[in-house]
């Protein structure tokens, strides 16, 4: 099959969050199936200022309300991966956030990326693609542009997160050349009287995927659905969940040159090196089990239970290393915590990878609390680290995490319901099977190999729906 892979966002291009990962670690794990892929993704300004080898692949003038629009196609073949193809239209990606509106435009970024899914229509056309596969709002308008462009190609429409939608008032569609007979037919793309992108890509894809079979389920209820669960509800029978994966060689403590003292799941005892390290490094005494956090700052990630949780934890012996960055009252009360206990919590407010590595190599347990959470990466990385997981049953976090065998689960969003998860889980830090625990940890297998099969049996499907 040939697949085109389109995504406003790839490692190493360009990454804001979990997306990235999965759009260079899938394609590939696709393409060693025998499989011809391609990702395609945005000319941005941070691209061309750090400019991989680009080759040029063509330019284009899409329909476009006007005169059209002139775009131009460049290619990246980096060692060992599938190839990038990038579009480029200066005017609207050569911005410094990418997914905001500018201050002179607030729908800057719906017209960004409404041509980005235009582009994206022409180039599966010209290279006789045969699936499509699109990730989240940025991309949720090429199934509408493939009905008015003739696209033959099946669509794919992947779910990493429901809560972002692309919801922009009507009255854009006239700029972007969408026909207002699009916005409110039965599958059409208004949405409580906006024009949402993410509609269009969950009404008139071929195939919708959740990154998590237990997120499947959640999003066609009414707590979870973000507004769309009726529509989910209504084309259950074309969404699956299938778990993300993440690449064994890239998160490898065996070969991590981040890690003081590298490990296997035969070798877990060498960690206390690493905790040693850890702890000197953020300057906390080791008296009690370390639980850490890399992870965005935010209310969707748990912040709120943690806070709450944190004076109880403190006082059952726990320790407590935060790295990440987001909201400024998490920010806040965090530092506060620091410097009020200055040897059982630290807390670091950027983005680095390497502390981040270390953070899975040396602490005890791996806190991931969300209120929600599609699928999660964080989990099975400390997992293959050896670091058991303490989370919010939710999401890909139920379908990875076996309370008890391969971390801790809890299920009411309380800070009583995390308190207690986090006792059992320091009990276990002071039982005879602690090793054991780490060691099954490290043995799951979250490559994506298995999931690469699933996604291949839904484009199959798709095809087969197509040519019936």
């Amino acid at each position: 099959m040939r697949i085109l892979f389109a995504t406003p966002e790839a490692a190493p291009y360009w990454k804001s969050g979990g997306l990235a990962e999965v759009a260079r670690a899938l394609p590939d794990a696709l393409a060693a199936r025998g499989h011809e892929v391609r990702i395609i993704h945005p000319l941005y300004r941070t691209v061309r200022t750090r400019p991989p080898e680009l080759a040029p692949a063509g330019a284009a003038r899409l329909p476009w309300p006007g005169r059209g629009v002139r775009v131009r196609y460049f290619e990246h073949r980096p060692p060992g991966g599938v190839p990038a193809i990038f579009v480029e239209h200066w005017r609207s990606f050569d911005v410094e956030d990418v997914y905001q509106p500018t201050r002179a435009d607030p729908l800057a970024h719906g017209r960004r990326f409404a041509l980005f899914c235009r582009a994206i229509v022409q180039h599966a056309r010209a290279w006789g693609a045969d699936i499509v596969h699109l990730n989240d709002w940025q991309t949720g308008l090429v199934p509408v542009y493939g009905l008015l462009d003739g696209m033959e190609a099946a669509t794919i429409f992947n779910i990493h997160n429901l809560a972002f939608q692309g919801n922009f008032p009507s009255a854009l569609l006239e700029e972007i050349g969408i026909p207002g007979d699009l916005f409110r037919t039965e599958n059409g793309l208004e949405f409580f009287g906006s024009a949402s992108f993410l509609k269009g890509g969950l009404a008139l894809s071929d195939r919708l995927i959740a990154v998590s079979p237990t997120y499947a389920r959640e999003i066609q209820t009414p707590e979870y659905g973000a507004g769309m669960d009726g529509l989910l509800r209504f084309r259950r029978r074309m969404l699956v969940g299938i778990l993300n994966g993440i690449d064994p060689a890239t998160w490898d403590p065996a070969a991590d040159e981040s890690v003081p003292a590298r490990f296997d799941a035969e070798h877990v005892q060498r960690r206390a090196s690493n905790r040693e390290a850890l702890l000197h490094e953020l300057g906390l005494d080791g008296r009690g089990p370390l639980f850490v956090m890399v992870t965005r700052l935010t209310h969707q990630k748990g912040l709120d239970l943690v806070v709450a949780a944190l004076p109880r934890l403190l006082r059952d012996g726990a320790r407590l290393a935060v790295l990440g960055e987001g909201d400024a009252a998490y920010e806040e009360a965090l530092s506060r915590a620091a410097a009020e206990h200055p040897r059982r919590v630290a807390a670091i407010f950027r983005f680095d990878d390497a502390l981040a590595r270390r953070l899975y190599a040396g602490g005890d347990f791996f806190l991931m609390p969300s209120l929600f959470e599609p699928c999660g990466l964080g989990q099975m990385i400390a997992q293959r680290y050896g670091l058991p997981p303490v989370v919010r049953r939710t999401g890909g976090l139920a379908d990875t995490v076996e309370d008890g065998v391969t971390g801790f689960t809890f299920g009411p969003a309380t800070a009583d319901a995390l308190v207690q998860a986090a006792a059992r889980a320091r009990t276990a830090w002071r039982g005879p099977d602690w090793d054991e625990l780490r060691r099954r940890c490290m043995r799951l297998d979250h490559s994506w190999t298995r999931s690469a099969a699933r996604y291949e049996q839904v484009y199959r499907a798709a095809l087969g729906d197509a040519a019936a």
